[in-house]
């Protein structure tokens, strides 16, 4: 179903590395391509009327825009976190994604640790954070971004570190599409990742791995995960952040341990 193509055939090296890592074909027809060019990695769909490949790229389009006009503190996503003047919080972003949301807090000055078990995904994440690293303007944020390829629940049960101050999640669920991505992309994402149907074992793991709050990003009317209500929600207008509070921040720096 998956096969990892070099779109160039000076790419051909880095193509069978990639097939080599992640145990998969080189070449083929299947319905998804990891395709290696030039640019980095991107996933591919084969299929007819396929969307455009989808590729991370912190160093342009909204990525790039969301830096420099995003809104600072002000942003519903900062707020919700608990970002303030001289307050930072250690974030844990369970469910990276293609890490849009953990970039945006990286780019406030937040520690953001990203967590993605699709290793398919993971891997645009890791290519996408890479060649940030090669550009002036976007190093300084994502070396605060650290990822890790695993699953969260196990992970966030058997964390070895100090715990983050904030657990964020934005898990995928039946019946909608994970607002974070746009519409051609949730046509590659759906079939490929499928539902969060752990979503409520998610939820448990962060509120007892949190020091501080658990953040939930929801469709604006859907339902609490699980039925747990959120100590306070900040709504917009087509989604809304639930805000599980455990203590509170310092009026300086990161929150106190």
């Amino acid at each position: 179903m998956i096969s990892v193509v070099a779109l160039i055939p000076e790419c051909e090296g880095a193509a069978r590395d990639w097939a080599r890592r992640l145990g998969l074909p080189l070449g083929g027809r299947e319905t998804y391509q990891l395709q290696v060019g030039p640019d980095g990695l991107r996933l591919a769909w084969a299929g007819p009327d396929a969307p455009r490949p989808i590729r991370v790229d912190f160093t342009a389009g909204a990525a790039a825009h969301r830096r420099r006009f995003g809104g600072g503190n002000g942003q519903m996503i900062a707020r919700a976190v608990g970002v303030a003047s001289g307050i930072r919080p250690t974030v844990l972003d369970a469910t990276a994604g293609l890490g849009g949301d953990a970039f945006a807090l990286a780019s406030l000055g937040c520690e953001v640790t990203l967590i993605e078990r699709h290793p398919l995904i993971a891997v645009l994440l890791e290519d996408g954070l890479r060649r940030a690293l090669d550009d002036s303007a976007t190093a300084p944020v994502v070396t605060r971004m650290r990822l890790r390829r695993s699953d969260a629940i196990a992970a966030m049960r058997d964390w070895p570190d100090e715990a983050p101050q904030v657990v964020y999640l934005d898990p995928m669920f039946p019946r909608r599409g994970k607002s974070a991505l746009a519409k051609k992309e949730m046509r590659l994402f759906r079939p490929l990742v499928g539902d969060d149907d752990d979503a409520p074992a998610l939820l448990e793991a962060a509120l007892s791995l949190a020091s501080h709050r658990v953040v939930v990003k929801r469709p604006r009317h859907a339902a609490a995960i699980g039925g747990v209500a959120p100590g306070y929600a900040l709504a917009g207008k087509s989604s809304r952040f639930d805000v599980y509070p455990k203590r509170s921040f310092g009026s300086k720096g990161r929150a106190p341990a």
